[in-house]
């Protein structure tokens, strides 16, 4: 019993019953002036739902009045924009108003009718409902009560499903619009991959150049080293906060441009980071970086970054050789250094991981491994010419 009578506890049900009643006034102020052609605001829709913002407007309406709190109602709030969603929307008002009028007649006189059986069944001659007027009052009047009142709970209910399946398959999303948020939440999934891999790759990179040179200052004991390793540290740390606020920035405001990210042109400060921890790094740039498009630019900064954290990481102050090679945008990135320690199995770090991944997601490919008794992170990535033929993945 308590279950059959829950959705009277719901206000759902009750705003659902007002989105019903609400076309209802409009016509009922027309019937009030012509009682004749109560067919005419029906007519009157079939304009009004081509009209593209009305799509929405029923759409808010529907969302507030039908599918209150719930955070995916299935119904669109845009305006239309073809011809069959405009169709879709004549549709759903006339179905809106034929809704409307059987739940208003239904809500008027079945407690009508219930009122009158209960008239009758006092001894009183019922007045309200036509059917009843010639009847004489009786006792057993009283047993028919129940079923106007469960009726009258019936139609609130039942039409208030009916009202919200309805709008569900008419003001629902089309395929693109479906589409589009599917897009959309896939960019932002790869936003928030993308944001976790930079936080990873700075303050990573950071962290990794402090702890070598804080402890390579602590085993020199030599005070003009352990300045030199104080203004190292200084200096990443800098860097790895101007990093943090950059992606916190994106985070606060989802529209903010990526244009403000390093890119390979800003590779020297990496560079003197890993010789300022002790590294020997021979670096050599053929081509010109400032032909590499924005998106392989910037990727390759991480992959650099990530590489160079590597091998101070796992190799310490070795010589590492790192030689960039630009041809019609195309980017080779390769970074070398000795192995000092026998290679370890697959461990739980996310950065080579990560600079497969990068490489992937711009349609080149990554080789990290031995070769020939060196570490080798070899990088190859497209220019131009294949992203202006879209055979980069998006």
């Amino acid at each position: 019993m308590t279950r059959f009578l829950r959705p009277l506890l719901r206000g759902t049900t009750y705003t659902r019953l007002l989105h019903l009643w609400v076309p209802m006034l409009v016509v009922s102020v027309w019937l009030f002036i012509d009682m004749a052609t109560p067919w005419v605001p029906a007519l009157v829709l079939v304009p009004v739902g081509l009209v593209p913002a009305v799509r929405m407007g029923e759409g808010v309406q529907a969302r507030l009045l039908l599918t209150p709190g719930e955070g995916d109602p299935g119904i669109s709030v845009t305006p239309s924009a073809t011809w069959r969603d405009r169709l879709r929307t004549v549709v759903w008002l006339e179905v809106r108003m034929a809704l409307g009028a059987a739940a208003v007649c239904a809500t008027v006189w079945l407690p009508l009718l219930a009122y009158d059986l209960a008239r009758a069944a006092s001894g009183h001659v019922p007045v309200d409902v036509p059917v009843l007027d010639q009847a004489e009052p009786h006792w057993t009047y009283a047993l028919l009560i129940p079923l106007p009142v469960v009726a009258f709970y019936g139609v609130v209910v039942g039409l208030g499903e009916l009202v919200t399946t309805a709008a569900r398959r008419l003001l629902g999303p089309t395929a693109a619009e479906r589409l589009a948020a599917l897009e959309e939440r896939t960019e932002q999934l790869l936003e928030r991959t993308r944001i976790a891999r930079e936080l990873h790759d700075s303050i990573g990179h950071a962290l990794t150049v402090a702890v070598v040179q804080a402890g390579a200052a602590r085993a020199a004991g030599d005070p003009e080293f352990t300045d030199r390793a104080l203004g190292a540290i200084e200096e990443t740390g800098r860097a790895a906060l101007e990093d943090l606020e950059r992606v916190l920035g994106v985070l606060r405001e989802s529209e903010r441009p990526v244009s403000g990210r390093p890119t390979l042109t800003d590779a020297d400060r990496l560079l003197e980071s890993a010789r300022a921890s002790g590294a020997e790094v021979d670096a050599e740039v053929t081509g010109a970086l400032d032909t590499v498009p924005g998106p392989v630019s910037r990727e390759g900064y991480r992959i650099l970054q990530e590489a160079l954290t590597n091998v101070l990481r796992h190799a310490g102050a070795v010589p590492v050789r790192v030689r960039v090679t630009v041809t019609d945008g195309a980017l080779v990135l390769e970074v070398r250094n000795p192995l000092t320690a026998p290679v370890p199995g697959p461990g739980r770090g996310s950065g080579l991981r990560g600079i497969r991944e990068r490489a992937a997601l711009l349609g080149g490919r990554a080789h990290t491994g031995p070769d020939e008794g060196d570490w080798l992170i070899r990088v190859n990535l497209p220019g131009h010419r294949a992203l202006r033929e879209g055979s980069v993945p998006r």
